[in-house]
């Protein structure tokens, strides 16, 4: 018996699609080689105020270089604080609550509006 496929089962099969290869690369063996490697990192966060460094390197380089940073627009303290709520609440950053305000104030006076004119 021939059925037509309906929107709905074209989603599924799409997610399948789009799915199945991560769940395979998630669940293979981790002492497999998988024949390449990631280059080293070779940019550190700058020194700055407090312990914003140190939480930035504790924290944010789970996910991302300390260079992705940089690419960031010059945000002031507000607007560093809600990327930090973003990372945490949306991505899961294991930023303590009471590091945010900290390594807001870093990336602004380090990376942000608030860094001295050069």
């Amino acid at each position: 018996m021939n059925s037509i496929p309906t929107p709905r089962s074209r989603r599924f099969t799409g997610v399948l699609t789009l799915v199945m290869p991560l769940a395979v690369a998630l669940t293979a063996s981790p002492a497999e080689d998988p024949g390449w490697k990631l280059p080293p990192e070779t940019v550190r966060f700058k020194p700055g105020p407090g312990s914003g460094a140190a939480i930035a390197t504790g924290n944010c380089l789970i996910c991302h270089s300390a260079d992705y940073i940089t690419t960031q627009p010059p945000l002031d303290r507000a607007g560093w604080r809600a990327s930090i709520q973003k990372m945490r609440e949306k991505y899961g950053a294991p930023i303590n609550t009471n590091s945010v305000d900290t390594l807001a104030e870093y990336l602004a006076k380090t990376y942000g509006r608030e860094r001295p004119a050069r």
